[in-house]
């Protein structure tokens, strides 16, 4: 899987400065600074990427996502997902547009409510590529200058305002789904997978140092849910690509960064409320989801 870091190198673009300690990334490009690199190079490997991408593309081009191959004779608005392999291939040399990439901690914040991974834009069985008209395009070109402008800008409150045009995005892209796609229903496990998630979201945000998780390992869900712990793991790892334990320590990692970034409560107090009984077992905790100590982190 490509991760951000490597995406950056990629298209031969610095890794922007304190990356490792951000909450949650997100960037926007002209595509056509994109597809010059690419050309140079003459390769977009075929591979899953640990973010993921929205791209507004003005050109032919060729798209290949899983098992589908999607020709695209004009303009088209395209959704990535980590967990689907894809690339897309330029078939002609005047390519336009944008893209955004972005992790799944940069919605964390959003008040939306919905796990990223259940919008139906994202959903494995969902349809990830739009042919666009010409008003499609100029309504969607105006969200993506807004994007380009505001994330050179120094307002204070700048990424607040980019989750909120992600968000405007992604809900672009479901209204142009058939109904079919949107409000079909869900089998078994995707079932099992959206109750886990909503029961992981559901204890956070931590608001105060003497709330404290009361669910913290796979089986403590598991038990939650009324389903084998095996069972659970299986259906998310099909459904995500992570496990359990994966899926639950990110969560923790995510919540931890907030708190140690926004609160000043001392580490002791932010061990507690993620439900470590040892300020030692948090750290070393931390230090081997980040790099970083927790106190390192904060500064």
């Amino acid at each position: 899987m490509i991760s951000v870091e490597e995406f950056y190198k990629s298209i031969n673009v610095p890794i922007p400065e304190g990356f490792r300690k951000e909450i949650g990334h997100f960037n926007v490009f002209e595509i056509d600074d994109f597809i010059r690199g690419l050309r140079e190079k003459n390769v977009m490997l075929y591979n899953r990427r640990a973010y993921y991408k929205i791209s507004l593309i003005i050109g032919k081009n060729r798209a290949e996502y899983a098992d589908k191959v999607i020709d695209i004779e004009q303009n088209a608005l395209l959704f990535a997902t980590p967990q689907i392999p894809y690339h897309y291939v330029p078939q002609d040399t005047n390519q336009k547009g944008f893209f955004c990439v972005f992790t799944p901690e940069f919605l964390i914040k959003s008040k939306s409510g919905v796990n990223i991974d259940e919008l139906p834009i994202f959903r494995p069985d969902g349809y990830p590529v739009f042919q666009l008209s010409d008003e499609n395009v100029e309504e969607l070109l105006a969200i993506f200058k807004k994007m380009h402008r505001e994330i050179a800008s120094d307002y204070a409150y700048k990424y607040d305002l980019l989750r909120n045009y992600v968000l405007e995005l992604i809900h672009y892209g479901q209204k142009l789904q058939p109904a079919t796609a949107i409000y079909s229903t869900h089998n078994a496990a995707s079932r099992v997978s959206s109750l886990f998630l909503e029961l992981l979201e559901r204890q956070f945000p931590i608001e105060s140092p003497q709330q404290k998780l009361n669910l913290r390992t796979a089986k403590d869900y598991a038990d939650r849910l009324s389903v084998h712990v095996n069972h659970l793991n299986k259906v998310l790892k099909e459904n995500t690509g992570k496990t359990t334990t994966e899926i639950i320590g990110g969560r923790i990692t995510q919540e931890a960064k907030i708190l140690l970034k926004q609160t000043d409560w001392n580490i002791s107090e932010i061990a507690y409320s993620l439900g470590f009984e040892e300020v030692a077992h948090f750290s070393n905790f931390f230090k081997r989801q980040t790099s970083f100590s927790p106190a390192q982190f904060r500064v």
